[in-house]
């Protein structure tokens, strides 16, 4: 896990040389293949990938006090082990906002769960002249769903 200053040294010297640079964010709890397949399609428009992890206090804040399931440094971990993730940055905030505006990454990705619109860093980015892209959501692969799953099955 790295820090937001130590993320922008990353991104500034990836930029410098030429690299493309991605960056995506989310809570990312209970990772399963919808995040992966994210992950790596967000990985493929550029050269380096940043996520943007919401911390646990963020967490419940925008998830309710039962989220996250799992606790933000093995969140973290986990994301790190993925090949096509580069660098996970927390946050407390409930947008990251103030992480696209100091990294200021060429893409900012999110799912399809979202429309541009609904996005705040979105402006941020097309203000700089950064391109943002909003992908499809794997259908049926949610963190809500695992936990649906998991009540249905084990919780009478």
């Amino acid at each position: 896990m790295s820090t937001l200053t130590e993320a922008a040294d990353q991104v500034r010297r990836a930029q410098r040389s030429g690299r493309r640079v991605v960056f995506t964010n989310g809570v990312f709890d209970l990772l399963h293949v919808g995040h992966l397949r994210y992950l790596q399609e967000a990985r493929e428009l550029g050269d380096m990938l940043v996520v943007g992890l919401n911390s646990d206090a963020s967490t419940r804040t925008i998830k309710g006090d039962k989220r996250p399931l799992v606790q933000e440094s093995e969140r973290a971990e986990l994301l790190l082990g993925l090949r096509c993730v580069d660098l996970v940055v927390p946050f407390d905030e409930p947008t990251a906002e103030r992480l696209v505006d100091a990294l200021r990454p060429d893409v900012y990705v999110k799912g399809g769960d979202y429309s541009v619109d609904q996005l705040p860093e979105a402006r941020i980015v097309e203000r700089y002249g950064g391109e943002v892209k909003v992908l499809l959501q794997v259908e049926g692969r949610s963190t809500t769903d695992l936990v649906d799953t998991i009540r249905q099955r084990f919780c009478p």
